[in-house]
């Protein structure tokens, strides 16, 4: 079966259960003691997003996150709390969710899926999945986003918002941030961002006895239960974890009001001049990029939301047919990715940059082995000097070692009756810079 039809058959874009609507958010919780790890840094404040919101008006709220973001819950409660204290102002959300990403990616999709649209706040979500794999790599993803930001639209503001997973939990009850959330912040202080940490008040309740981390998710429209069950799965929030979400929101809303005056944003030198500002996503069809002849583009399927909504945030899936297909295209930057989808079926491809030694990746991870397949970001791992680099991706048509790849995760292999035919899916190219010819 070619990789075109194979896609066809067995694409299925993940979608999380997402908790019923909710009516009216929980009573914000008590005040949370942030002598050691602080709910929320004001730093330079919202001024202009509060002064846009009390002009009344059209308001623009984007969110640039992961599947915690994606599902309904603070994303859709937060709106909603601003749009009833503000009833003058015609509050909307920009959805720039998409599940399993980071930092690195969003910086590459900023101006496609958020900023064209003109936002006047930026949430970003990516404590969970990562800034990248180094202090360095992370320092850069952030700026870029800021500097993105900054540059479009400097009265535009921008609030990193932490969420947090089970692996988090006991750091944040000794007092300590994961080091994602400690790059971050160190962003954060140069422009003088403000930050909400959701991890203080989970865990204060925690602390408490009055929430249970991880558990079994109650019935649906049962009444609300002591001690709350945060999560299902150590990591996506249940609608209660979520409303404790709001609840850190609301109570930082005081400091977010009263700190920094509304006008343009001044754009300080950057922290790193290798700072992933530009960055872009490009179609594979996109003058500059060269395909060999094999490659086809289609279209994912119809049906779920998820899918419509992978078809509106990529400009289309192109398959590779054969061993050998290549992908070359040049760039001015210091960093480059692909879009793509892990699978089963995800197959081994080679990256060669400039003179520098090939690499071999793939899309396959612990996430797509159970038949599972989904989009996923990767990332070259070495930073570049800034400059033009050129690269060629090469489909190889050989499956990756299964069983090294889940061992590495603690999980068994269970040899398949057949192996699956190696395909190789992509939606994007990832810059960290801009195409050249």
């Amino acid at each position: 079966m070619k990789p075109c039809l194979l896609l066809l058959s067995i694409l299925a874009f993940p979608h999380l259960p997402l908790p019923a609507a909710p009516s009216e958010p929980a009573a914000v919780a008590p005040e949370v003691d942030a002598s050691v790890v602080p709910e929320c840094q004001a730093r330079g404040g919202l001024p202009n997003f509060f002064a846009k919101l009390a002009a009344g008006g059209p308001v623009r709220i984007a969110y640039l996150g992961g599947s915690i973001t994606e599902a309904w819950g603070w994303r859709d409660f937060s709106r909603d709390w601003f749009a009833r204290q503000y009833p003058q102002a015609q509050i909307s959300q920009i959805r720039a969710t998409i599940s399993g990403t980071g930092g690195e990616f969003g910086a590459c999709r900023l101006q496609e899926h958020v900023l064209r649209h003109d936002p006047d706040l930026v949430f970003v979500e990516f404590a969970v999945n990562g800034t990248g794999a180094t202090t360095q790599r992370s320092i850069r993803s952030v700026e870029g986003i800021i500097r993105q930001v900054r540059r479009h639209d400097p009265n535009a503001e921008v609030c990193l918002v932490f969420t947090l997973s089970s692996g988090m939990v006991k750091g944040l009850q000794e007092g300590r941030s994961p080091r994602v959330v400690t790059d971050m912040k160190t962003v954060a202080d140069h422009y003088a961002i403000p930050t909400i940490d959701f991890g203080p008040g989970v865990v204060r309740l925690l602390k408490e006895g009055k929430l249970v981390f991880k558990g079994a998710a109650p019935a649906k429209d049962a009444p609300p239960q002591t001690p709350i069950v945060f999560s299902s799965d150590g990591t996506h929030p249940l609608d209660a974890g979520h409303r404790l979400y709001l609840d850190a929101i609301v109570r930082s809303v005081p400091a977010l009001q009263s700190a920094g005056r509304p006008g343009p944003h001044s754009m300080p030198s950057a922290l790193d001049a290798d700072s992933w500002d530009p960055a872009s996503l490009v179609a594979l069809d996109a003058p500059g990029v060269t395909r060999s002849a094999g490659w086809q583009k289609i279209e994912p399927p119809d049906g779920t939301e998820q899918r419509q909504r992978i078809s509106q945030y990529f400009p289309g899936v192109w398959a590779a047919s054969a061993p050998g297909d290549t992908v070359e295209f040049a760039f001015e930057g210091v960093g480059f990715g692909l879009s793509g989808f892990r699978g089963p079926s995800a197959g081994l491809f080679r990256v060669t940059v400039d003179n520098r030694p090939p690499q071999t990746a793939t899309f396959f991870d612990s996430y797509s082995y159970a038949g599972r397949v989904s989009h996923k970001a990767w990332f070259y791992p070495d930073d570049l000097p800034r400059g033009k680099h050129r690269v060629k991706i090469e489909f190889l048509a050989e499956l990756p070692d299964h069983a090294a790849i889940l061992k590495k995760e603690g999980l068994a292999f269970k040899k398949p009756d057949a192996a699956p035919t190696p395909v190789f899916h992509l939606a994007a190219i990832l810059l960290a810079g801009a195409l050249v010819p």
